[in-house]
């Protein structure tokens, strides 16, 4: 094993401890929601429990990874996935109030490289291989996180996933691939426009088409047994304050 594979390997496991899920057991309310939405809903949890003295508890991962802990029976109130489907599974499993389900947010995707790597347009005439120049690039498990998923099928739709497919460096979640390129262990990554945006040590290079992926939507629900303030907290997440930081983060708002 080369040392880069090797320093590589150990970066992409410090990522997995640091962003793994919390089982907490706070008073209040504990939400379950995709790693991309950490640095929005921090600041949002914050506001919401200052204004109401409500308290709220967010635990970031793989939405894949959150629905399977849900399904363990892992005590969340609130579920915030990155896609539809794992909210759909939850759904068909009668884990989560259907009532209460709502398209929160959406976002897009982009690839991203360290700020002195030259911008690019995203389509077939992409090389990619020349630009990893023999790294690798960072993105989501590709057959299980939502970023991972709209990453490959963009890839597959402009033509450039068999040129890169053995170079493929697979994070447990989006957040831990942003880290593969913000620490210099992967030259190039595939993440949302919202990650990009919080992380000032890579640049964005160039955004993927939008028809080049499935839609990306947030759908946020209330889980089962969902503590009432659980209702309140969604509530809040519509207003139009909560709405302010998640365009400032760099989500986009559903169209009404």
């Amino acid at each position: 094993m080369t040392v880069a594979r090797r320093s590589l390997l150990m970066v992409m496991a410090l990522c997995v401890v640091l962003t793994a899920p919390v089982r907490a057991s706070a008073e209040g309310v504990l939400i379950f929601a995709a790693a991309s939405l950490k640095t929005a809903l921090d600041q949002i949890a914050a506001d919401y429990s200052d204004k109401t003295g409500g308290e709220v508890t967010v635990s970031y991962a793989a939405s894949s990874v959150l629905a399977r802990q849900i399904q363990l029976g892992a005590p969340a109130d609130l579920f915030i996935s990155a896609n539809v489907q794992w909210m759909d599974v939850l759904v068909r499993d009668g884990l989560v109030d259907a009532s209460s389900r709502v398209d929160l947010l959406g976002n897009y995707l982009v690839l991203i490289g360290v700020p002195a790597q030259a911008e690019a347009q995203i389509d077939a005439a992409l090389d990619l291989n020349a630009r990893l120049d023999g790294g690798f690039l960072a993105m989501a498990l590709v057959d299980a996180v939502p970023a991972g998923i709209y990453g490959k099928s963009a890839l597959q739709e402009l033509g450039l996933w068999a040129d890169v497919e053995g170079r493929i460096a697979q994070a447990d979640n989006v957040r831990a691939a942003l880290a593969l390129v913000a620490t210099g262990a992967a030259p190039l990554g595939i993440v949302y426009g919202s990650d990009a945006l919080a992380e000032s040590r890579v640049s964005v290079i160039g955004v993927f088409p939008s028809d080049s992926h499935p839609p990306i939507i947030y759908p946020a629900a209330a889980t089962r047994n969902a503590d009432p303030q659980a209702f309140a907290f969604l509530t809040y997440l519509q207003t139009d304050t909560a709405r302010a930081v998640f365009e400032a983060q760099g989500f986009t708002l559903p169209q009404s």
